[in-house]
């Protein structure tokens, strides 16, 4: 059974580390510089691969959150709706950030970027 780890000093996750020299595995906080031998030497890593589809679902899911800005200053290509939400993340490949709107129509979801 695997669980995580919490640093003692400042309550932040503790990741998996390894001590080349003393050739022992240990968990180290990223905010201090708390760090403690592990108990056990198994690491786990977790893999979430999505389909094109569940991505599509997210992004249409996210013109419906309430604490996302929206603007009426933009129309959508794909319905001529005149109402979208807009968020800022890092595009795939780029390396700035890049300005995302999702079409408030629930018949439409059409996404773009600025």
């Amino acid at each position: 059974m695997s669980t995580m780890k919490f640093c003692r000093e400042c309550n932040n996750i503790l990741y998996p580390k390894e001590d080349r020299e003393q050739k022992i595995l240990l968990y180290a906080c990223r905010n201090c510089d708390h760090q403690e031998v592990a108990d056990n030497n198994c690491v786990y890593r977790n893999e979430v691969h999505h389909s094109a589809g569940e991505r599509t679902q997210i992004l249409q899911d996210v013109a419906a959150d309430p604490t996302l800005p929206r603007t009426k200053s933009v129309i959508c290509a794909n319905c001529k709706h005149g109402e979208a939400v807009f968020f800022q993340a890092t595009a795939r490949g780029e390396e700035g950030m890049t300005l995302f709107f999702v079409c408030c129509n629930p018949n439409c979801g059409h996404r773009w970027r600025d």
